[in-house]
């Protein structure tokens, strides 16, 4: 398990264009998955145990930013032969598990995590209904005590696009274990 931090992006950067398919064979596209407030965009995966901290996390906000006008996806990279627990048929297990209700898509060329400059699992980008970044950091300020969280700093991001306030512009990276890149 190797810790890395995102990357540091600048705001009101644009949302890459995709297209990709969820482990069931369906197309979801940057074009039709955004609500309307946004998009939020999380390169995730099934092994990791910072992803796996924070899934029952994302899965409430995910619900939440929908009340609000704002879609979510997530994204595995990590469709890697020395991590079988992040293959496409492991991730329907993983939806059904979580009861995800939100796409959650294969990036099996890992072509979309390189355009978004994603590095960690998870790794969430926020962008308005524009598709422009305005948020680009950790979900909350503890990830592995769920009960010890202070500040939930991804879901009052979401509260402040939804409501046309202004986020901070002081964002803390998000961190876990690498996605592991193909060579």
């Amino acid at each position: 398990m190797t810790l890395i931090k995102s990357a540091d992006l600048p705001l009101g950067s644009k949302m890459p264009d995709f297209c990709l398919k969820d482990p069931d064979g369906n197309s979801h596209s940057s074009t039709t998955l955004p609500g309307e407030k946004g998009l939020l965009v999380v390169f995730t995966c099934n092994h990791c145990p910072y992803a796996n901290a924070q899934w029952p996390r994302l899965v409430r906000l995910a619900n939440h930013a929908r009340s609000l006008g704002v879609n979510t996806v997530a994204v595995n990279a990590n469709i890697h032969p020395d991590y079988p627990e992040d293959a496409p048929e492991k991730m329907k297990d993983k939806i059904v598990q979580l009861g995800m209700d939100f796409p959650y898509l294969i990036d099996e060329n890992q072509d979309i995590a390189r355009s978004f400059k994603a590095q960690c699992t998870p790794d969430p980008y926020l962008f308005d209904e524009k598709g422009c970044l305005v948020y680009h950091g950790r979900i909350d300020d503890n990830w592995q005590e769920e009960d010890m969280v202070r500040r939930e700093e991804l879901r009052e991001a979401v509260k402040r696009l939804a409501s046309g306030q202004s986020i901070a512009r002081e964002q803390h990276p998000s961190m876990g274990c690498s996605i592991k890149w193909k060579t």
